[in-house]
């Protein structure tokens, strides 16, 4: 059975750094994956068009069936009424109508996404959006592990996502956002991304396939799911 999949990215690259293994798999396993794209850059800003190039390749790669940026002001977000990203976040789930949803940590150090989080949070009760059926947080580099280290702000997942046929792609796909990627020890290098995968995947078990060949994973936190007949 075909599953819809909606991934709320609060900027670019999100959705690839969260849960870009997990998506390609979602694809490859014949789902459809649809992308929201909550925040983005002036127009005057010169790496503008640049950016807007960016998401049409990520999109063609990813092969999303349906990409919506909403075009709020990034870093601002907290300036927005509740009222208003719930009713833009909403429209948009209504449309699309998934069953499954990423969302990011409602503890990521950058207060866009806590934003978006409570926002997209409130677009999923059951009785109004009787549709979904699973609702995950995702992690994100350079701004989960940031979280402060409370019981409440910590990240601790409980679904973990084998992405090890897909994590060279995802990396391919990252490497698009030519600004948001750099060496170590910048947190959304390329070794961190591996590394992060290999202890997600150790976690997730099995850890070494014949002591050379890692498994790779994504983590998630799964805040709800429903079974439905």
């Amino acid at each position: 059975m075909k599953n819809k999949i909606l991934v709320v990215a609060v900027h670019p690259d999100d959705e690839t750094l969260g849960c870009g293994g997990t998506l390609l798999r979602h694809k490859a396993n014949g789902d459809e994956i649809h992308w929201l794209i909550c925040t983005t850059i002036d127009k005057t800003h010169s790496y503008y068009t640049t950016r807007e190039q960016e998401i049409k390749e990520v999109s063609n790669l990813y092969e999303f069936d349906s990409v919506v940026n909403l075009r709020l002001n990034t870093m601002q977000v907290d300036e927005y009424s509740m009222s208003e990203l719930i009713t833009s976040i909403s429209k948009v789930i209504n449309d699309i109508k998934p069953d499954t949803i990423y969302l990011p940590f409602k503890g990521d150090v950058h207060s866009d996404h806590r934003k978006i989080f409570e926002a997209a949070y409130s677009c999923t009760k059951s009785f109004r959006y009787p549709f979904i059926k699973r609702i995950y947080m995702m992690e994100t580099l350079s701004e989960t592990e940031f979280a402060p280290s409370t019981k409440e702000d910590s990240f601790m997942p409980n679904v973990f996502v084998d992405i090890s046929k897909y994590l060279d792609k995802k990396i391919e796909i990252m490497k698009v956002f030519k600004s948001e990627t750099s060496l170590v020890p910048f947190p959304r290098s390329v070794e961190n991304i591996k590394a992060l995968a290999i202890f997600r995947g150790c976690t997730l078990g099995g850890g070494y396939i014949g002591y050379d060949k890692p498994i790779y994973a994504e983590s998630f936190v799964l805040l709800k799911e429903r079974q439905i007949q």
